[in-house]
């Protein structure tokens, strides 16, 4: 069995599903757990993308294996085929299509473009300027219409994501990424924090210890009010240290359901300059921002800010999930 498990290990596991099916003797030999606690603990720091539905439980990842309690707690293939970004796209291709119909009964009512807030660290830390990157690529993004607009004082871009999609992207980051301010370009150089002017703070006493509540100015909450859907950027950089207790905050701020309609998705871009910069993994971030407390859909997809890698997969996510709530 051992020589078994060693020879098993080194396939994928797509090889070891299409194994399972020669036989009832494989069928059980390729569900062994400590196989598929591996291939979960080697393969979910390479993964791209997770979303609310299929991220991992933590214990499942940070616990000591042990196969008594393990076998009844876990079943780390089901995990695995949840989990991974090929299982994620086979579920969804299976789901029933209701494209066309809907598409046509759309067409019948003037739609406004989809309007999402972009906020977050990532826009303003990183070397390279995704905002910036998005209004000059157009061979990925092409800028739709005025090259900006504003709502309530907040500048926007309008993209293309296809022939016959478009969509608005809010900057509500008062630092500013759209204008390059002198102020951030000190701050980076410095290695200072740029202040951050679309939050106050409400101190609280919670039992002994003093918990930072955060609320958002009110040119900021009026664009919360009438977007469909939040853009978070996170700064993924490994080598960059992190409050994600402080991001928590801030992010639940934004989406408070008081200023909006509930069940707006969010999009997290966790972003890197380059694509040279070791990355914190997309699973790894969902956990330390704890998503897994949020009440509304939501998506962690690593990008790359100089090449705009990973965007239109998040893109494409966010907008199905806004025209499905719409069309709901």
């Amino acid at each position: 069995i051992n020589v078994q498990l060693n020879i098993m290990s080194f396939l994928s596991p797509q090889d070891l599903c299409n194994l399972g099916s020669t036989s009832c003797y494989w069928r059980v030999a390729v569900q062994d757990p400590l196989l598929w606690r591996y291939f979960l603990l080697r393969d979910l720091p390479l993964w791209t993308s997770v979303d609310w539905k299929s991220l991992p439980d933590v214990e499942v990842f940070n616990k000591a294996f042990s196969e008594v309690s393990d076998n009844v707690l876990y079943d780390y293939m089901a995990v695995y085929k949840k989990s991974c970004p090929q299982g994620r796209r086979s579920l969804k291709s299976s789901r029933p299509r209701y494209g066309a119909v809907t598409s046509f009964l759309q067409s019948l009512v003037t739609q406004p473009e989809p309007r999402f807030a972009m906020f977050g660290p990532g826009l303003e830390e990183l070397d390279d300027s995704l905002v910036q990157k998005m209004m000059t690529c157009p061979e990925i993004l092409l800028v739709a219409g005025l090259p900006q607009r504003q709502i309530h004082g907040n500048a926007g871009f309008g993209f293309h994501f296809t022939l016959k999609i478009k969509f608005f992207a809010l900057s509500v980051n008062l630092t500013t990424e759209i204008s390059f301010s002198v102020e951030r370009r000190r701050a980076r150089a410095e290695q200072a924090v740029a202040v951050n002017k679309m939050f106050y703070q409400e101190n609280s006493i919670a039992g002994n210890q003093q918990a930072g509540h955060y609320s958002v100015i009110a040119q900021v909450k009026k664009v919360c009010e009438v977007v469909d859907g939040f853009i978070y950027v996170a700064n993924a950089e490994a080598h960059r240290k992190h409050d994600r207790q402080e991001e928590l905050a801030r992010m639940l701020a934004m989406i408070d359901p008081a200023l909006g309609p509930p069940n707006r998705p969010l999009l997290v871009l966790s972003c890197v300059s380059h694509t040279g910069v070791k990355r914190i993994p997309c699973v790894y971030m969902a956990h330390q921002l704890q998503l897994n407390l949020l009440h509304q859909p939501w998506m962690v997809q690593d990008t790359v800010a100089a090449t705009l890698a990973g965007l239109l997969n998040g893109i494409e996510w966010l907008l199905e999930e806004a025209n499905c709530k719409n069309v709901q």
